[in-house]
């Protein structure tokens, strides 16, 4: 049996799902391949690297814990991110009902190959905001967002660039488009 992986860049919006929604998008209406089921979640007003699958035996490897598969997010957050904001996050940030393991991050400029949000993010001119790459194994419910707003920067827009070894960036992938990737180019370097 021939297996299939796929990589699809999720637009802000759309929701992981393939039944119908009455609110958004959903992931029918840009792949059209049956029996392929997300491995992990991107929340709606998320977007970027989604992997798919049609074998369980990898959709599991690909999202248990234990496996400890690094997840890489561009976090544009409102306020200006420190020095001392970076060293909680790797330092794990205790949130409501569990801490955080420590999560590789790094202030960053915004990456000049990051497309445009439709829509767009709202400008405040009296609000700055700074960007965030952060990296973490696990992936609880909204854990990146959780973890902004426990520093006091909110979140704006959150973009999943990177599964293991794959990097949204090498697939050259336009919103909305996805292509078939193999287990290697997640896990050769994972």
């Amino acid at each position: 049996m021939i297996m299939t992986l796929i990589a699809f860049n999720k637009p802000f919006g759309v929701i992981c799902q393939f039944s119908p929604d009455n609110k958004h998008r959903t992931l029918k209406d840009f792949i059209d391949i049956p029996n392929v089921y997300p491995a992990g979640r991107l929340d709606t007003d998320s977007e970027g690297l989604l992997l798919l699958t049609d074998n369980g035996a990898l959709q599991h490897k690909i999202t248990h814990p234990q496996r400890h598969i690094a997840k890489t997010y561009l976090a544009q957050v409102e306020g200006l991110a420190s020095d001392e904001t970076v060293q909680k996050f790797r330092q794990g940030i205790e949130l409501k009902e569990f801490k955080t393991k420590p999560a590789i991050t790094q202030i960053i400029s915004k990456p000049q190959w990051l497309w445009q949000r439709e829509p767009p993010i709202r400008y405040r001119k009296s609000v700055p905001d700074s960007w965030l790459q952060i990296t973490i194994s696990e992936g609880k419910n909204r854990q990146v967002r959780r973890m902004c707003a426990a520093t006091g920067l909110p979140c704006l827009r959150l973009v999943r660039c990177q599964i293991g070894a794959l990097h949204i960036q090498d697939l050259n992938l336009g919103l909305g488009e996805w292509c078939e990737v193999s287990e290697k180019q997640v896990f050769q370097a994972a």
